[in-house]
């Protein structure tokens, strides 16, 4: 019965990844679709569940009657047979029967699938969102914000069957059965069902408020606090824990202040039922009590009246609190929709096709882009062919617009003018996935999963087999540090685990790595920033001979302060203030004496492979 209900609905079933509705209702609408025939079944069965409670405040009042009128005791059984077993069957079979159905399929089949399947759309879609999406926020909070929107759609459905649902059944239940008693008693319950809406239009508007803020609140301290443990290094080398803890602090403040606000607003309300809910009882028991006093109603019907009102006492609590939390969860979801359902900057053409790489050839025409300043271009108006199997270096100041130009080229940001292609194929019009796919990169930034050293490497190709991920490893000079590698939990070598973002090795071990899976990978098209400028020389040199019989036959475009390290590549083209200013070989932009020629003056001890410049013609011209 269990593994029934667990299997009723499947939220990782195949589905397109694509932006969630910004709107509540159509958020609302585009996750319950999956699981609508499983939300109908639970309202119906809900229906059974309230029906099955009323009716034993029917039973209650005639048996009341029943006793109260009965002349020979000794009968009753027999007397009233059918009656007592029908009250027998509803008490001990439909009512724990409907609860118990109800509440299975809340908890066991609609819970966890519902909270599940807008956790899994929401991760997909918000991990294909463009760079500068990631840039611009805390992982922490964006991670938040995907996180809690499961359990806040889910609570606001719950709330809606358990609660809405449930109250609407029962105050019209109560409404019909009072009018067969008599009609005065509808008026009392009427006039606190408008209390009672008052009561919720003025005062849980201020509560879905607050509890947006709270939210927002709760995400901003989680990215403070993630943002300080990320950063722990930086933390402890500056000797900033105390500023670290103001930092923190003014987080803590404004969720603490937000929360108790949320708490004095439902506080309001809380007080307002009370008093409404006290009337209810007084009057409904008292007006009661005064017709049968003039032989309008039996003492049965005292009973089921005063009983029934007490039950929507003790229910309109809970469901004035299960009316909040839906204010608090549609609150909460609000403030992880905007983050959530952020339109996608970077997004493949309808039309897109995966790209096709046979040759290599990669053109900038007339590339323009600059972060959306106004002040003027990061690239503006570069056109830069690289012909198949060219091997071309970028060399510039910092902020001469290099790595702007690779992350182009990977379609990390949309260009505002200009286009480029590879192959002759414009990449705005092939799939990300495909382009990317068929270029390998190594940055100077490396950051590592925090997952084993093998997963690490595999990441290049996933289908790689062990032997092929212990060969990369050792062209990528990795093979040395990885056997001597532990975790915390005890796992070694190609198994240990290297922290978040890599953090449990160096600098020249990250790299390494990365290198690794750079090899792995085998993509006709290598890009490389600053790929060797954490190593040692003598690694860089073990590692560069690699590199270099991995060039052969692939394009590369190659960024390097050092510049020995490029100088014997075929090309180098000298960037300044987003635009192209010279190009030629090493020797030849010697030649010319211009801004290459000062960029090599200055530069001072640690090449590799001998100084290019300076005696060793045959390295030049390599």
């Amino acid at each position: 019965m269990l593994n029934w209900l667990s299997n009723l609905s499947d939220p990782f079933v195949e589905a397109p990844v694509v932006r969630p509705p910004s709107g509540m209702l159509g958020f609302f609408r585009y996750f319950l679709a999956p699981v609508r025939g499983l939300l109908a079944w639970l309202v119906v069965v809900s229906l059974i569940a309230s029906l099955s409670e009323l009716a034993l405040f029917v039973f209650l009042g005639q048996l009341v009657d029943l006793t109260t009128d009965n002349p020979s005791p000794g009968t009753f059984f027999s007397d009233n047979a059918w009656l007592l077993t029908g009250m027998a069957f509803v008490l001990l079979v439909v009512r724990p029967v409907s609860v118990l159905l109800s509440r299975a399929l809340t908890t066991v089949s609609f819970v966890a699938s519902l909270t599940a399947l807008v956790r899994w759309r929401s991760y997909r879609y918000v991990l294909r969102q463009s760079l500068s999406f990631f840039q611009n926020d805390f992982a922490g909070r964006i991670s938040q914000k995907v996180m809690q929107s499961g359990p806040a759609l889910r609570e606001s459905v719950v709330n809606v069957v358990e609660g809405v649902w449930t109250l609407v059944i029962y105050l019209a239940g109560t409404i019909i059965l009072f009018a067969g008693l008599d009609a005065w008693l509808i008026l009392p319950v009427v006039l606190w069902a408008l209390a009672y809406a008052v009561t919720i239009v003025r005062l849980v508007p201020p509560v879905r408020a607050r509890s947006q803020a709270l939210a927002e609140a709760n995400s901003s301290l989680s990215g403070r606090i993630v943002d300080g443990y990320t950063n722990i290094q930086a933390v402890k080398l500056f000797a900033h824990a105390e500023r670290e803890d103001a930092f923190a602090k003014e987080g803590f403040v404004r969720q603490v202040d937000s929360f108790r606000r949320l708490a004095t607003s439902i506080l309001m309300m809380m007080a307002s039922l009370n008093v409404i809910n006290s009337l209810l009882i007084f009057s409904v028991t008292g007006l009661a009590l005064w017709l049968w006093s003039v032989g309008q109603i039996s003492v049965g019907s005292i009973a089921m009246a005063s009983a029934l009102v007490i039950r929507l006492n003790q229910m309109s609590g809970w469901i004035l609190r299960t009316i909040t939390s839906l204010f608090e969860n549609i609150g909460t979801l609000q403030n992880a929709i905007e983050t959530i359902s952020r339109p996608n900057d970077i997004v493949d053409n309808p039309e897109a096709k995966p790209i096709a790489v046979t040759g290599g050839e990669i053109r900038f025409e007339n590339v323009r882009f600059h972060y959306g300043r106004e002040d003027g271009g990061v690239i503006d108006d570069l056109s830069l062919t690289v012909a198949p199997g060219e091997r071309v270096g970028l060399v510039g100041r910092s902020g001469a617009g290099k790595s702007t130009l690779v992350n182009l080229l990977l379609r990390l940001y949309d260009l505002e003018g200009g286009r480029i292609l590879i192959d002759g194929q414009d990449i705005s019009g092939v799939t990300q996935e495909s382009l990317r796919s068929r270029i390998g990169v190594v940055t100077q930034d490396t950051a590592l999963l925090h997952r084993s050293v093998r997963d690490n490497i595999r990441y290049g190709r996933p289908d790689a087999g062990e032997d092929e991920i212990v060969a990369a490893a050792e062209r990528a000079e990795a093979h040395h540090f990885i056997p001597n590698l532990r975790d915390f939990r005890g796992k070694t070598g190609f198994d240990a685990h290297v922290g978040e973002r890599g953090v449990k090795l160096s600098g020249g071990q990250r790299q390494r790595v990365a290198i690794a899976r750079l090899l792995l990978k085998d993509a006709p098209i290598l890009v490389l920033d600053e790929a060797t400028s954490a190593l040692d020389s003598e690694v860089e040199a073990a590692i560069q001979d690699q590199l270099y019989s991995l060039m052969d036959g692939r394009t590369v475009i190659a960024i390097a302060h050092r510049l020995s390290t490029i100088a014997v590549l075929d090309r180098l083209v000298v960037m300044d203030e987003g635009r192209i200013v010279e190009t030629g070989s090493h020797r030849e932009l010697l030649e010319r004496d211009g801004l290459y020629a000062a960029l090599w003056r200055r530069q001072s001890g640690g090449f590799l492979g001998g100084d290019p410049g300076f005696g060793d013609e045959r390295s030049a011209a390599e």
